[in-house]
């Protein structure tokens, strides 16, 4: 009886915090983004007086020339380049890793977790790019979220190859098949649910990345979409209701991925977590 209680309880509890950290800052967000500038302002959770949906995003689109179009589609362009290139290097290395034993196994396992671990220095990797030509670039920027997200990734396939058989390469190399078509046909399509998860995980992250589009994508012409989000705030006033309409928009795209793939993606996360 006292266990069923506890049980109960945490229950409850779990469904409040959700309550509290999930679903009052999204009423928060959706409530304000349909309100004049002058009920936004006060920051409340309070029903508006009359909706200004339609006219809140006509000036939202229209901001500075279009800026919001702008940077969807530059925040288009940069996630499916970005993570198309984690998840085929990722699963390169992590297939290369998980068969193929050498003494620089062991250093590259360390680089990967340092991957994780040291943070991004911001001056040096801005050389870097000055150096190559790539500053100010979408190229840059898209081997900037590449080099930070591929650690993650990298394990994640690790993982999940382990459950792979052997065999299937023996196999495949005695019917004729070379290193990259062995992976290409044979490998990568086993890897389906971790793709899918380094799909939505890192898409996510990508599209909703502030600091390096910051740091090095500088211009409006090369704004992404939590970019925009300064086309409403100033240092003496901030249009609130806009400000929050963009959010709003902004938000949407990530939200319909997770709900779409939640399932695939604690599937490709919690893969390789029994066979070793």
């Amino acid at each position: 009886m006292r266990s069923k209680v506890r049980i109960n309880i945490a229950t409850a509890l779990t469904l409040l915090v959700f309550i509290v950290v999930f679903v009052v800052p999204f009423y928060l967000v959706v409530n304000n983004a349909v309100k004049s500038r002058e009920e936004a302002a006060a920051l409340d959770l309070t029903m508006p007086t009359s909706f200004h949906l339609v006219e809140n995003l006509q000036e939202v689109f229209a901001a500075r020339d279009y800026m919001l179009v702008t940077a969807l589609f530059n925040s288009t362009v940069l996630t499916v380049a970005s993570v198309t290139g984690m998840v085929i290097v990722a699963a390169m290395v992590g297939f290369v890793l998980q068969r193929r034993r050498s003494r620089i196994n062991g250093l590259v396992n360390a680089a990967v977790l340092m991957g994780l671990i040291v943070p991004p220095a911001v001056v040096p990797t801005i050389w870097v790019l000055q150096s190559i030509g790539l500053f100010k670039t979408l190229p840059g920027l898209i081997l900037v979220e590449i080099t930070f997200g591929i650690s993650f990734c990298v394990l994640l396939f690790r993982a999940f190859m382990s459950t792979v058989p052997r065999e299937l390469d023996e196999a495949a190399i005695i019917d004729g098949c070379g290193p990259l078509r062995l992976f290409f046909q044979v490998i990568l399509p086993l890897l389906k649910p971790t793709v899918v998860t380094v799909i939505v995980v890192q898409s996510v992250a990508v599209f909703n990345d502030f600091v390096h589009p910051l740091y090095f994508l500088p211009g409006e012409e090369n704004a992404t979409v939590q970019l925009t989000l300064y086309n409403f705030m100033s240092q003496f006033s901030t249009q609130w209701n806009l400000l929050f309409m963009n959010i709003l928009l902004i938000t949407i795209p990530p939200l319909i991925v997770f709900l779409f793939f939640n399932r695939q993606i604690v599937a490709g996360m919690t893969s390789g977590a029994v066979k070793g």
